[in-house]
C-alpha cells in the first residue's frame, strides 16, 4: 500500500503537521531521512534534525546530496532505504530536481513510498513531489501564455500538481496557467502552514493554518491556450476552484469535497 505524500506550503509552525507526518512514519521508534538539497543554507539539514529530535523519534538524519554523484553514497542509500519518513525541505524545486532526478535516490524515494513510507515536503519540497512540477512561474490571479514554466518531479503522483505559498504570493494564475496546458492533473495549491495530506485511498486531509485551493479541470470546456501568443490571458470555461481548511478532505478520484463542519458531525 503506498505511503502518504503530504506537500506543505511553506512557513511551518504548526506542531500538529509535524507530529501527525511523525506518528505515520512510526512514531518514538520513527527513522527521518532529510533532504536539505533544495536550501541554499547549509544548516537547514541540522536545523531539522533538532526539530525531528525534539520530538523523540528513533533517529533524524540529514543528507544533503549537493551534487549528482553524492547521490551514488552507497551509506546514505543504505541508511535511507531503512527509514521510515522522508522530509525534503524548502528552498529551490529545480536543485531538487536537476541533482537528484534520474538518481539511485529519486529512484529509492519512489520505492519507499509506493511501500508505504510517508513523504512530506514543504514549500519547494511540496512542489517537487508530483510527477509535473511547476520550476517557477510569475505571481497573479489571471492566466496568462507563459506564466510558467513545467519540468518533471520526483514522480510520487501524476493525479496532481502542486504550488506553494499560494495565497501569500498570488500564484492562482500560475497554477490556472500550469492545468490550462493539459487539463489532466488536479491542481494543490497549499498556503503557509499548511499540509495536504494525501492517503494511501488518495482522500485528502487538510492541517494548518491556512487554506489549500483545489483545482480541477474535469469539465473544463473550453480553453484558448493553444491559440494565445505569449503574455496573452488564458480564456478558460468550466474550471472548478475548491477552498478547504483544516478537518476538511478533498477525494481525488471521485472529486467530491466535505467541509470541516460536514466531517465533524
Amino acid at each position: 500500500m503506498r505511503g502518504w505524500i503530504i506537500p506543505i506550503g511553506g512557513k511551518l509552525m504548526s506542531p500538529a503537521i509535524i507530529e501527525r507526518f511523525i506518528a505515520l512514519a512510526g512514531g518514538d521508534q520513527a527513522r527521518i531521512a532529510i533532504i536539505p538539497t533544495a536550501s541554499s543554507e547549509p544548516d537547514m539539514g541540522a536545523y531539522y534534525e533538532r526539530i525531528f529530535q525534539r520530538q523523540g523519534v528513533r533517529a533524524a538524519k540529514a543528507f544533503n546530496f549537493e551534487r549528482r554523484s553524492d547521490c551514488d553514497d552507497q551509506d546514505w542509500l543504505q541508511w535511507l532505504g531503512d527509514a521510515t519518513g522522508v522530509f525534503l525541505t524548502g528552498g529551490s524545486q529545480l536543485k531538487l530536481s536537476s541533482i537528484l532526478g534520474g538518481t539511485p535516490v529519486a529512484r529509492l524515494l519512489r520505492e519507499l513510498n509506493a511501500n508505504g513510507v510517508p513523504i512530506a515536503g514543504t514549500s519547494a519540497g511540496a512542489a517537487y513531489m508530483s510527477e509535473h512540477m511547476i520550476a517557477w512561474g510569475d505571481e497573479g490571479s489571471t492566466p496568462r501564455v507563459g506564466m510558467v514554466h513545467m519540468c518533471a518531479g520526483l514522480g510520487l503522483s501524476n493525479r496532481i500538481i502542486v504550488d506553494q505559498h499560494f495565497r501569500q504570493r498570488d500564484r492562482l494564475g500560475r497554477l490556472l496557467t500550469a492545468l490550462a496546458y493539459n487539463p489532466f492533473c488536479l491542481g494543490l495549491g497549499v498556503d503557509e502552514d499548511t499540509a495536504a495530506f494525501i492517503g494511501p485511498d488518495d482522500t485528502v486531509d487538510i492541517m494548518g493554518t491556512g487554506a489549500v485551493t483545489i483545482v480541477d479541470p474535469t469539465h473544463v470546456e473550453y480553453c484558448s491556450v493553444a491559440h494565445a501568443v505569449p503574455g496573452e490571458p488564458i480564456e478558460v470555461v468550466g474550471m472548478r476552484i475548491t477552498v478547504l481548511s483544516a478537518g476538511s478532505t478533498y477525494n481525488l478520484h471521485t472529486h467530491v469535497a466535505v467541509p470541516a463542519a460536514a466531517c465533524a458531525v
